[in-house]
């Protein structure tokens, strides 16, 4: 835009090729420093026409060169500052003239009577993906899973997240693998006001990872683009179960040439999940109740410089450290009823757990505006270690011996991305890039059971330590077309990635090379003005997670384990969608998916042991439909937000299980959030859902429902913000069934009802708009750790 009106200036400017005068000066700021990227132009004094513009150098300086004699005003501006005018400068018989400015920051007058309105989050739809914009919405909620309610059809339930039907949703930040190690501590955790719009993409093109067979939510942070120097203050106190209280800082300054940022926060969880398990071995019936709460401590550090070398390169990095440290203790309690009989065997499972996570961003991007080129290398440093202790704590007549685990986990991930990207016109633009990574993870775990002496000695069926090294390769290229009233985006994606663990307890080495080609397509056609129908493809690979191929046993109570599988193959899911938009909002929706070799949890059971365990496997096909229904709610005045309908078919076959598996099962999603201005200043908030069941893997629940309210008002100048929420309002517990070979069993989920939340934010500091930001890249690789808390 500024080389276009450069250009224009200099068309109309007319030179005496004689001429050799020049107007120059410098231009700083109240504090004498200089202010470069400031724009100065030249005008005619008589006429006001702009005859020439410049950007000031780095040092703060500015000329024009060749004016012929005549009489001229120069002007200096830039954005947050006051804009500064010359007196009339002559030129005649003089040839250099100069004048200097000194740029003042434009504070707004009687802030105290200036009416802040709330705005509705813009929820946007396009071919890939459905945007909530919330850069300009009053946020009232205080966390991550608060905000990834506002996403029409995303359900969250306790810590779980499905949408559409499906559960295997991935979450990125800023395009890239997740920072959090668990999606509790992600949802739960990370504050709300930090994000400027979630991207549910639904069609990933060719620029993303293909890992993933659902959908992807990407949260974008706000970037400082802030000129000035401000901060703000956050205090949360809330009681889930137990009281649970979070505070942070930030500060961030943009002057010159230098943007950085750096924050700090400290939280103490709280959070509770209680599991109960009826079912029948033989004639025996099994009554499991486990209640496991969890307050974890956690550490965030954050801090990132962003050098702005002139107004086409800029290079900074960005660095991460986040401690969590949780004591646990699962209280678990086991009613067996035999012939008649009553038995009873209870036990604590402690966990002692502490994990570090260190990410480090350099970067570097070349941008005119034509082209843009971005390189970014990403590493990333977690380890944890956990103790875990399965005691028997009351008087039993089952024989059972005490267990205990050291689980210690160290991951290394290299990332090195290249993207570029080339805009012929307004109407075609060219993608391309390049990633590598490279991920080496050990997972140690050595199992001791206690003999009657009281000692523990190793369990060699148990112990056990995976390696695994692996190598992504990827490169891509896409290309984007307007024509009229159609647009066209077409990439393929190509990825190899090449696998080796080694499991040191019984000697094996699991080798997996998989490459292949991925792409994706969509086409929109624009009907009317207001409303638009799009299609959309997308190939995608969905690999294990690093911890379900290591083939380690790991005990939640006496009677129930986990059990990794080395021989996982990847699933590939074929992805087909149609929109029809209203105004650029979604209307109306149908989807197909298609997943062969789908990853699937299975639990079985062996009536010998009486023993249940849990373990991912491959299953031949997964077949999704989904048709869902948009609306506004802006027919009160006064009201924003919207509601929806989602009906979904889920089916899970497999011929290669005895019996042979086939679940199906209709459901229908209804959904709803809206924001209402109240009266004084309150902004409200209340977001429900409701679902008549589905399928969580291999359980098949019953109706659940939610419902979320949430008030929020300024104080101060809006420097203060008071924000209080009622979570969970409704009292439905997750009901869910198993009926498949021998396991015939009733599942209750249950997890903390209204919560509340009061959260205090102070804001302090000068800050005025301005446009800098890079797009980040995207990455999968710290996802498929998942690890447990």
């Amino acid at each position: 835009m500024l080389k276009t009106l450069i250009s224009f200036i200099l068309l109309l400017a007319s030179y005496s090729l004689c001429a050799q005068s020049t107007i120059s000066g410098k231009v700083t700021d109240t504090s004498k420093q200089p202010m470069s990227f400031s724009n100065i132009v030249l005008y005619d004094n008589a006429t006001e026409t702009p005859l020439q513009a410049v950007i000031v150098e780095e040092n703060g300086t500015y000329t024009f060169t060749n004016v012929k004699n005549g009489s001229y005003v120069v002007e200096a501006s830039l954005f947050g500052y006051k804009t500064e005018r010359s007196i009339i400068l002559n030129i005649d018989t003089t040839k250099k003239v100069t004048f200097d400015f000194v740029l003042r920051e434009d504070v707004p007058e009687n802030l105290d009577e200036v009416v802040i309105v709330a705005k509705k989050p813009i929820i946007t739809q396009n071919a890939e993906k459905l945007v909530v914009n919330l850069e300009k919405s009053e946020m009232v909620n205080s966390n991550v899973r608060d905000i990834v309610k506002k996403i029409p059809g995303v359900l969250v339930t306790g810590n779980n997240l499905s949408y559409a039907g499906q559960s295997n949703i991935r979450i990125l930040i800023n395009g890239k693998q997740t920072n959090y190690m668990d999606m509790q501590t992600l949802l739960r955790e990370m504050p709300a006001d930090n994000i400027a719009k979630i991207e549910l993409i639904q069609q990933p093109g060719a620029e993303y990872d293909a890992d993933g067979s659902g959908a992807l939510i990407n949260i974008i942070l706000k970037k400082n683009v802030k000129l000035g120097t401000y901060g703000s203050l956050k205090s949360m106190v809330g009681y889930v179960d137990d009281f649970t209280f979070r505070k942070s800082a930030s500060i961030a300054s943009f002057k010159g040439k230098i943007n950085w940022q750096a924050g700090a926060s400290y939280s103490r969880g709280s959070w509770r999940e209680d599991l109960q398990i009826i079912r029948r071995v033989g004639d025996d019936v099994y009554d499991q109740f486990s209640r496991s709460p969890f307050d974890p401590n956690t550490l965030r550090l954050n801090a990132g410089l962003d050098y702005y070398i002139n107004d086409k390169h800029t290079t900074g990095i960005s660095v991460r450290r986040t401690e969590t440290s949780s004591n646990r203790v699962t209280d678990n309690v086991t009613n067996i009823t035999s012939n008649g009989t009553l038995d009873m065997l209870e036990t604590d499972n402690r966990f002692e757990r502490d994990w570090k996570l260190y990410v480090i961003n350099p970067y570097y991007e070349y941008d005119d505006e034509v082209n843009k080129l971005t390189l970014d290398f990403n590493y990333v440093d977690y380890k944890s270690t956990n103790e875990n202790n399965l005691f028997q704590t009351g008087q039993s007549m089952v024989a059972y011996d005490n267990q205990r685990y050291f689980q210690d986990a160290d991951y290394n991930i290299y990332t090195y991305q290249a993207d570029y990207k080339r805009t012929l016109n307004d109407k075609i633009s060219l993608h391309a890039g390049l990633k590598y990574a490279n991920v080496d993870s050990d997972s140690d775990l050595q199992s001791l059971v206690q003999t009657n002496s009281g000692e523990f000695v190793n369990n060699p069926n148990q112990t056990n330590r995976f390696l695994i090294d692996e190598d992504i390769m990827a490169a891509y290229a896409k290309v984007n077309v307007k024509l009229d009233k159609w647009s066209f985006s077409g990439g393929l994606r190509w990825e190899q990635s090449e696998t080796v663990g080694t499991s040191q307890n019984v000697n094996t080495s699991l080798n997996r090379t998989i490459a292949k080609f991925f792409p994706s397509l969509s086409i929109t056609r624009n009907i009317t003005e207001e409303i638009a129908a799009n299609v959309a493809y997308s190939y995608r690979i969905q690999r294990p997670s690093y911890e379900t191929l290591n083939p380690f046993v790991y005990y939640y109570d006496p009677f129930t384990f986990e059990q990794g599988n080395p021989t996982l193959r990847p699933a590939l899911t074929n992805s087909f969608r149609f929109n029809l938009t209203y105004e650029n909002q979604p209307f109306f929706s149908v989807s197909y998916n298609k997943t062969d070799d789908t990853l699937f949890q299975l639990i079985s059971q062996n009536d010998a042991t009486s023993e249940t365990s849990r373990s991912v496997i491959n299953l031949s096909k997964n077949e999704n439909w989904s048709f869902s229904l948009f609306a506004p709610l802006n027919l009160v005045k006064g009201l924003d937000g919207y509601t929806g309908v989602i009906v979904n078919y889920n089916r899970f076959m497999s011929e290669e299980l005895t019996p042979v598996l086939d679940n199906k099962k209709w459901n229908m999603t209804w959904f709803t959030s809206a924001e209402y201005k109240l009266p004084w200043g309150i902004q409200s908030e209340v977001s429900g859902y409701y679902t008549s069941g589905g399928f969580e893997g291999q359980i098949e629940f019953d109706w659940i429902a939610g419902l979320d309210i949430a008030f929020s008002k300024k104080f101060m100048n809006d420097q203060l913000k008071v924000s209080v929420e009622l979570e969970e309002i409704l009292d439905r517990k997750f009901n869910g069934t198993i009926n498949y070979d021998n396991v015939n069993a009733n599942i209750i989920s249950d997890f903390p009802r209204r919560n509340v939340f009061l959260q205090l934010s102070y804001s302090f500091g000068k800050k005025y708009n301005k446009d800098k930001n890079r797009k980040n890249g995207a990455g999968d690789e710290v996802d498929r750790i998942n690890t447990k808390q």
